[in-house]
């Protein structure tokens, strides 16, 4: 593929140039968790969202009109976004027919998969064939440095969880939202491919080098004015089995003065590790404070951010209040917002 072929993501405060609007792929996936990047588009992108197109064996649907590649293109659709992400990053040989009619359509295709769409054969020359481009952006910028762990100017809040794909993207989005409603300066800055492709910038840490990770961190949230806050969307959990070295590498690098912990209560079992048990709240609590000291001795948990969402409004009212009192602190569900939602944001704020 040529150089001129493929566009790589830069980090914030830097913006991505990609076609729009999209038709979500969601291809045969079974696992609503793994298709986050699709729901996060949804939610948070909505107006640049035509519809979805879903395999034969798929089950997992956003709610959005099906559509084929070139029902979308007459609808103006421009791209077509995988809209998954599963455990590895990868693009199954079974979805490249797919891909190849989006690209026939007259689609461009953008992935945040690990897997480079030039590396899928024949998608390369499919692409130079129709005229159209790929676009990968779960690619890291150049030039990270290794971490110095100095102290950085502005406020930072980082959502952190008890496991994957429970609402920290949600949470940070939401907050970052309230802070700027309240005349607060404050941005998102993502730190995966979702809210990469929501923000238009940022880093996706886990395309990152093991070793420049914390580096990563600390160059998604540079120096700032002392009453800015970044609000920096959280990767993983520190319990994980897999993913627990891109969270810590988030915590040390961040040097968040404020954590919120992202819970979805009645998750039993990490997602797609069932012999791992999700830890508690006040075990992620603990352990984020005890790690995130080494590089914030200021550090502190300012409130618990729950994901409802399987409940209706009054069982999830009822458990935000219960679990407001037995933690001690604000907790609300951001995506119901209410007053629960106001008094996490004040505690927030006052973490300054």
């Amino acid at each position: 593929m040529t150089e001129t072929s493929i566009t790589r993501s830069q980090p914030a405060p830097a913006g991505l140039s990609l076609p729009g609007p999209y038709l979500l792929f969601l291809g045969d996936t079974t696992e609503p968790g793994f298709a986050k990047t699709a729901f996060g588009l949804r939610d948070w992108a909505g107006e640049r969202c035509r519809g979805e197109y879903v395999l034969p064996g798929g089950s997992v649907s956003t709610g959005l009109p099906a559509m084929t590649p070139a029902q979308a293109h007459a609808a103006g659709a421009r791209a077509m976004v995988i809209g998954v992400a599963n455990a590895g990053g990868f693009i199954p040989g079974h979805w490249v027919a797919a891909l190849v009619e989006g690209l026939e359509a007259g689609l461009d295709i953008v992935s945040g998969m690990h897997t480079g769409l030039d590396e899928v054969p024949g998608l390369a020359e499919a692409a130079r064939r129709h005229g159209r481009r790929l676009h990968d952006v779960r690619r890291a910028p150049p030039g990270i440095a290794v971490a110095n762990g100095r102290r950085r100017s502005g406020q930072r809040l980082l959502t952190i969880g008890t496991d994957c794909a429970l609402g920290k993207k949600y949470t940070a989005l939401a907050l970052a939202r309230a802070f700027r409603a309240r005349g607060v300066d404050a941005d998102f800055r993502a730190s995966g491919q979702t809210g990469i492709l929501i923000a238009g910038g940022g880093i996706p840490m886990d395309a990152v080098v093991s070793d420049f990770a914390a580096g990563a961190a600390e160059m998604l949230s540079p120096d700032a004015a002392p009453g800015h806050w970044d609000v920096i969307e959280g990767q993983g959990s520190l319990f994980h089995p897999a993913y627990a070295g891109v969270s810590l590498a988030l915590l040390h690098g961040s040097q968040p003065d404020a954590l919120v912990v992202c819970h979805q209560p009645g998750r039993r079992a990490m997602l797609g590790y069932p012999g791992y048990p999700v830890p508690s709240i006040e075990e992620t609590i603990t352990m984020a404070i005890r790690l995130g000291q080494r590089t914030n001795p200021g550090i502190r948990c300012t409130g618990v951010s729950l994901n409802t969402s399987h409940l209706d409004a009054e069982a999830a009212a009822r458990l935000i209040e219960d679990e407001s009192r037995r933690l001690d602190c604000p907790v609300a569900d951001p995506m119901r917002g209410g007053e629960a939602f106001e008094r996490l944001v004040d505690e927030c704020l006052e973490a300054a």
